[in-house]
């Protein structure tokens, strides 16, 4: 069965279910979005990933990440492989050189692995089919997905009292108290400033 490579457009939280986000996938080259509800926990993986904060102790995926460079196992590729009854699966390629194992797994852990290893993320064809949705022509925005139930995270409005300085200690202070999707927010607050400024 051929794959179909994704790649992660963005993520946004869901009003609708508390403390879960939306996971936005995109057919790369194609207008087709799979969106995938995950827990508060697993979308904060993925977010300190993609926002590269460094944290002082290692959370569960990186220390899998060093677990697995230790031994000498690498995960090739992630494949979304099974949607049923509204759950997606997931599996690991793995590899140890000598052999390549299949490990099951959550979709949520899977994709926070791929962004640690730098692999590419999979589908099949029935899949998309089952659970996609097509974008609009000219946005990126999934016109089956109501913008006020899932709106981006806003750091524009919780931090606009804040000096540059004053976010950045703050920003300090959360990665120290492990609060990464609070570093995670202030951290977009200061790459918007940035960009204003330029």
């Amino acid at each position: 069965m051929e794959k179909i490579r994704l790649e992660i457009i963005g993520m946004s939280y869901s009003q609708s279910q508390t403390g879960a986000y939306a996971l936005i996938l995109g057919e790369k080259d194609g207008k087709r979005r799979l969106p995938i509800i995950i827990g508060g926990f697993e979308a904060q993986a993925i977010a300190i990933e993609l926002e590269k904060i460094k944290t002082p102790r290692p959370l569960t995926h990186d220390l899998f990440k060093y677990f697995a460079d230790a031994f000498g196992i690498e995960v090739r590729e992630i494949i979304i492989n099974k949607f049923q009854e509204g759950v997606f699966y997931a599996q690991l390629v793995c590899s140890d050189g000598s052999r390549v194992e299949e490990v099951d797994s959550r979709t949520s852990d899977a994709i926070a692995l791929a962004l640690r290893f730098s692999c590419p993320i999979y589908t099949y064809e029935d899949i998309m089919k089952a659970a996609s949705i097509m974008v609009e022509e000219d946005t990126d925005t999934p016109a089956a997905l109501n913008p006020e139930s899932l709106p981006k995270v806003s750091s524009k409005q919780e931090f606009s009292g804040q000096s540059v300085a004053e976010l950045k200690e703050i920003l300090q202070a959360a990665i120290e108290n492990e609060e990464y999707e609070k570093a995670s927010r202030i951290r977009d607050e200061l790459n918007r400033r940035n960009k204003t400024r330029k």
